[in-house]
C-alpha cells in the first residue's frame, strides 16, 4: 500500500464519532444531572416497592369488615399486575443508565432520549394507578363514613352522590397535578441539563 492509498482510507475514515477534548470534557458534564437522575430512581424503586406492600396490609392496620376484604384484594391483585408491569421496565432503565458511560455524543444523545422516554413511561405509571388510588379512596371514605353514620354504598342519596363525584374529581386533577411536578422535580430538571449540554456540543 502506497502513501496515496493510505491517505485514501484515512480520508474515507468515519469520523462522526470522533470527540475532540473540548467536547469530551462537555460531554463529562453531563454525568453529574445523570448520577442525580440514577439516586433519584433507585429511590424511587425501593419507594414504590414498599408503597405496594404498606396498600396490601391496609385492610389488617384498619380492622376491615370482612364482607370488605374479598372485594379490596380483588381490586388490589390488579393493582400489584399493573405496578409490576411498570417497575420491571422502569428497573431495566435503572440497569441501562448504570452502564451508560457518556463518552461519545452518539452516548449522550441516546441516553437523554432514553431519560425522555421513561418520563413519559413514568407518567403513564402514575395515571395507570391514578384510578385505583382514587377507589381505595373511596371505599376507604365509605367505610370510615359507614362506621359513623347511616351512609352505606347501596343506599345513596344525591348529596352524597355529589359529594362523591367532587372527592373523585378533585383526587384525579390533585394526582395528575402531583405527578407532573413530581416527575419534572426529579427527573425533568435534570434532562433538561443534559439537553443544555447537547446544545452546546451544537455550537
Amino acid at each position: 500500500m502506497d502513501f496515496k492509498d493510505i491517505q485514501s482510507a484515512w480520508d474515507n475514515e468515519n469520523t462522526d464519532k470522533v470527540v475532540l477534548p473540548s467536547n469530551l470534557e462537555k460531554i463529562q458534564t453531563a454525568n453529574t444531572p445523570l448520577e442525580k437522575i440514577r439516586k433519584n430512581l433507585k429511590n424511587e424503586l425501593v419507594y414504590q416497592v414498599l408503597s405496594v406492600f404498606i396498600i396490601g396490609f391496609c385492610p389488617f392496620l384498619n380492622d376491615f369488615p370482612q364482607q370488605m376484604i374479598v372485594p379490596f384484594y380483588l381490586l388490589f391483585s390488579i393493582f400489584v399486575a399493573v405496578c409490576i408491569y411498570y417497575l420491571v421496565k422502569l428497573y431495566l432503565f435503572y440497569k441501562r443508565l448504570n452502564n451508560t458511560a457518556l463518552k461519545t455524543k452518539d452516548n449522550l444523545y441516546e441516553t437523554y432520549f432514553d431519560i425522555r422516554l421513561n418520563m413519559e413511561l413514568y407518567k403513564t405509571f402514575g395515571f395507570a394507578l391514578t384510578p385505583f388510588m382514587v377507589l381505595f379512596l373511596v371505599g376507604f371514605l365509605n367505610y370510615k363514613l359507614s362506621e359513623k353514620s347511616e351512609i352505606v354504598i347501596s343506599n345513596l342519596d344525591n348529596s352524597y352522590l355529589g359529594a362523591l363525584f367532587v372527592i373523585v374529581a378533585v383526587s384525579i386533577l390533585f394526582m395528575g397535578l402531583a405527578l407532573e411536578w413530581w416527575v419534572h422535580h426529579f427527573y425533568g430538571k435534570y434532562a433538561r441539563e443534559i439537553k443544555k449540554v447537547i446544545d452546546e456540543l451544537k455550537e
